[in-house]
């Protein structure tokens, strides 16, 4: 070829039909989401009736502190990948790195099964906080990309619906198998086929979702431009978007709202990391059988995930404030119940109240931190957020460990019952309301 020759021009790329933001434009890829996410909540359901009293009973492990060790190792661990996933997915793609969490997963249950020493159960529980961290922040990431700004709330009350509902399942399954059959290894076999049907659903079906990314960022206006001062939205002036760095702190305290939400996210998952490790503990020393215990550790997460079908909604028409302050506190008061109550109904009306807490507040927080975030930073943003989140099942394990084996099990529940009426208070007084700073109809693209 000359050099007076011009290439051939590479040939277009196969058309992909429109691209469209919105939950009915893009229901079939976001009802799968929400399937997968299920299987992904319930290989933590897994655990959460049988690993403390296994912990007991077969290893004989009297600390508390030391029971909890694998919920403080989970918690770290997906609070840190919750971070990375973000960041990976804004980099990478969403749908490669849900395929990288599936395949941490599949170790899970058999080291749980073959396990002779605790140290397998935490290294377990080290390659499930990866598997959490990925796969369920991706799935809320893709979501949150496919229904753009108006209907935010309602897709994240779908997933945690989803998710906690199947946590909540598994957790009452495995109670019912470990009655029957005992501790291990039948309860866990459930595990093997929530990864296959995790796997089976996501190589073939999920499709990536950053042409939605995109085309919510071209007619997206950040008002005001949130990491570096004066809004430029009069004059149209382009704004670059922040490092990791710069989201870290955004989204750890320089904002308001997202410090605001990351604090709140924190304590629920506090709260998460108490009801974990030490409510099967505390329902066992109350003469509960392991059947009844599985039916308690079923009811809270099982209300937290049916009653997020209404609250992501309703904070999409009243707000996302409002209801953080309400559920933090219902938390806490509910709290209180379970730690002065006894017996098994009582306990299980305290639990229901604590999952009604908790679903007021999970998928409001997710929203009101895509409220705040760009587009372009949004994944990074939502993975900042989790760390912290997340990062309360470890700190609640450990506080809630130090509490019980010093002064009992009582006293542990009442002091994280504080800590979250203490969060309810920050929330109603501090931080400011995000709904309103997302008003853009939804858009499509060819």
């Amino acid at each position: 070829m000359s050099s007076s020759e011009t290439p051939s021009p590479t040939p277009p790329a196969p058309a992909r039909g429109p691209v469209q933001l919105g939950l009915g434009a893009n229901r079939g890829q976001f009802w799968l989401l929400v399937l997968v996410n299920a299987f992904v909540g319930a290989m933590v359901g897994l655990e959460r009736t049988v690993l403390p009293l296994l912990a007991e009973v077969e290893f004989g492990l009297a600390s508390r502190s030391a029971v909890l060790s694998f919920i403080v190792t989970f918690g770290f661990v997906k609070a840190g990948t919750n971070f990375f996933a973000g960041r990976l997915g804004d980099v990478f793609g969403r749908r490669r790195v849900l395929l990288v969490g599936w395949l941490f997963a599949i170790p899970v249950p058999l080291l749980v099964i073959w396990a002779p020493t605790w140290g397998w159960i935490v290294f377990a529980n080290v390659l499930l906080g990866v598997n959490q961290g990925l796969a369920w922040s991706t799935t809320v990431i893709m979501k949150i990309d496919l229904v753009g700004p108006r209907q935010r709330g309602l897709a994240m009350g779908l997933n945690e619906f989803a998710g906690y509902l199947a946590v909540a399942l598994a957790a009452l399954a495995t109670g019912w198998v470990a009655e029957a059959y005992g501790l291990r290894p039948e309860p866990f076999y459930l595990g093997i086929a929530f990864v296959a049907a995790g796997l089976a659903l996501t190589i073939p079906f999920v499709r990536e979702t950053t042409d939605h990314v995109a085309l919510e960022a071209e007619s997206h206006r950040l008002d005001p431009p949130l990491w570096s001062g004066p809004s430029h939205a009069a004059t149209g002036e382009a704004t670059a978007a922040p490092g990791t760095r710069e989201v870290f702190v955004l989204a750890s305290w320089r904002h308001p709202a997202l410090f605001g939400a990351s604090q709140a996210g924190l304590v629920t998952n506090l709260k998460d990391g108490l009801a974990w490790g030490l409510f099967p503990l505390f329902f066992a020393a109350g003469d509960m059988s392991v059947g009844q215990i599985g039916t308690l550790a079923f009811i809270y997460p099982a209300m937290w995930g049916l009653l997020q079908l209404w609250t992501g909604g309703l904070s999409d028409r009243l707000g996302r404030k409002r209801l953080i302050a309400v559920g933090m506190a219902v938390q806490g008061v509910a709290l209180f119940f379970i730690g002065f109550s006894d017996g098994f109904w009582p306990w299980f009306a305290a639990s229901a109240l604590l999952g009604l807490g908790t679903a007021l507040v999970y998928p409001t927080l997710l929203a009101a931190v895509a409220d705040v975030a760009h587009p372009t930073w949004r994944g990074s943003a939502v993975g900042v957020y989790r760390l912290w989140r997340d990062s309360g099942y470890a700190f609640g394990a450990l506080l809630a460990g130090i509490l019980a084996d010093a002064f009992g099990l009582r006293p542990a529940i009442f002091v994280i019952g504080l800590i979250a009426l203490a969060s309810s208070a920050h929330v109603a007084g501090r931080m400011p309301e995000t709904r309103p700073l997302r008003s853009e109809p939804e858009a499509s693209r060819s």
